[in-house]
């Protein structure tokens, strides 16, 4: 009995994680952004947990692998995507969009495709042990959510913003199927020598949070994809010619 409520300990957690994401959605369908943002984090957190339980008790399996993924797909992916459709469907229009408002939100979901495509190629990547490839999806959620409602106003002040909404749908879409090698807030010591980029980034984002507040996330989520961006182009600048990776 023991042994069966240990192996499952996990899986449970995963699912804490799904269902934080459908609560997530709920509140997005009924433009609630805020409380469909506190459930992502929440999400987020049974998302830590529930990786970090499975090694601490040895007992990963394939089909725990595969619930995570369907797990993240709905509060990493379908979550957010159904936080960007209710915005645009409050958005001013231009006039020549207006009779496309009942059609136009859909667009935000090819957002929640991509992350399912994202963590489809996680899952088989064996690159991404120790870093990332492409945009992780908890850090495009949480983009999408701090921006939505740290930013409403802004988003809400003209009616061609629509097109910039879209255009960052797409933008987003992309970032997280990019092969840009970005890089994990994992220390393997707490030493300088070795950490330079993730002390630089926890370091700047202080004072963002400080300012910004709630909207800092989705520039310090930016700020992350800038400098992982940065950081790939110096190392391909200072390898070796001969080096492969260069």
């Amino acid at each position: 009995m023991a042994n069966f409520i240990t192996k499952n300990i996990p899986n449970t957690i995963t699912c804490c994680n799904l269902i934080s994401g459908c609560i997530a959605t709920s509140f997005a369908f009924v433009n609630r952004p805020e409380l469909a943002l506190l459930w992502i984090i929440i999400g987020a957190v049974f998302d830590f947990f529930d990786g970090m339980s499975a090694r601490l008790l040895g007992v990963s399996s394939p089909i725990g692998k595969e619930l995570d993924s369907l797990a993240d797909d709905i509060t990493f992916g379908v979550a957010p995507a159904t936080m960007v459709f209710a915005e645009l469907a409050v958005m001013d229009y231009p006039a020549t969009l207006e009779p496309l408002r009942q059609y136009l939100p859909y667009f935000a979901y090819i957002m929640a495709a991509f992350s399912a495509l994202r963590l489809a190629k996680f899952n088989l990547d064996t690159r991404q042990a120790t870093s990332f490839i492409g945009l992780p999806t908890p850090a495009n959620a949480l983009f999408w959510g701090s921006l939505i409602v740290g930013a409403r106003d802004l988003l809400e002040a003209s009616p061609y913003n629509v097109f910039i909404v879209m255009a960052m749908v797409l933008l987003t879409s992309y970032i997280l199927i990019a092969e840009i090698p970005m890089f994990a807030l994992k220390f393997k010591n707490w030493g300088w020598k070795g950490n330079e980029v993730k002390y630089i980034f926890i370091i700047t984002c202080i004072p963002l949070i400080a300012f910004f507040q709630l909207s800092a996330f989705a520039i310090i989520i930016a700020w992350y994809v800038i400098l992982s961006v940065c950081v790939n182009k110096t190392a391909k600048k200072t390898a070796p010619a001969n080096d492969p990776k260069a």
